[in-house]
């Protein structure tokens, strides 16, 4: 924690021998979501059970679809991208990983994509939209 007064002078507070970069990360690992999600990447088929809050009444909605990216580095920032198709028109919904409204991710089918973003999954249809599935060996696991 830094307190400016002047430009040139700048006086450094110490509260309990810690730093400002220790105070966050000990406010991050006390308030963070500590919730574990399988390991999932763009391309795979995940279904998200997220909380809905109706009023005074909670229910848990299963959205279904391909991961279409996956951004930030740390657990705090980090969001992913789910596609899915409802009717003709496709859908997309981004959920942060640190919500505390996501009860659970299932993976449901790992796809086997060569790019982070599949941004022209957007643009395919019928059966250019389907993707390969990863196949796992014995030795790989």
């Amino acid at each position: 924690m830094f307190l400016y007064l002047q430009p040139k002078n700048k006086i450094e507070i110490k509260i309990n021998s810690l730093s400002a970069m220790d105070l966050m990360k000990l406010v991050q690992e006390q308030n963070g979501v500590s919730k574990a999600f399988p390991e999932f990447s763009s391309g795979d088929t995940v279904t998200v059970h997220y909380i809905i809050k109706e009023g005074n009444k909670e229910r848990i909605q299963q959205y279904k679809g391909v991961v279409i990216q996956r951004k930030g580095g740390s657990l705090n920032t980090a969001t992913f991208t789910v596609r899915k198709m409802s009717g003709e028109i496709g859908v997309e919904r981004i959920f942060p990983l640190a919500s505390p409204f996501i009860e659970k991710i299932e993976v449901n089918k790992y796809g086997k994509v060569r790019r982070a973003r599949i941004f022209y999954f957007r643009k395919l249809t019928g059966k250019k939209a389907r993707i390969a599935e990863r196949k796992f060996t014995a030795s790989s696991l």
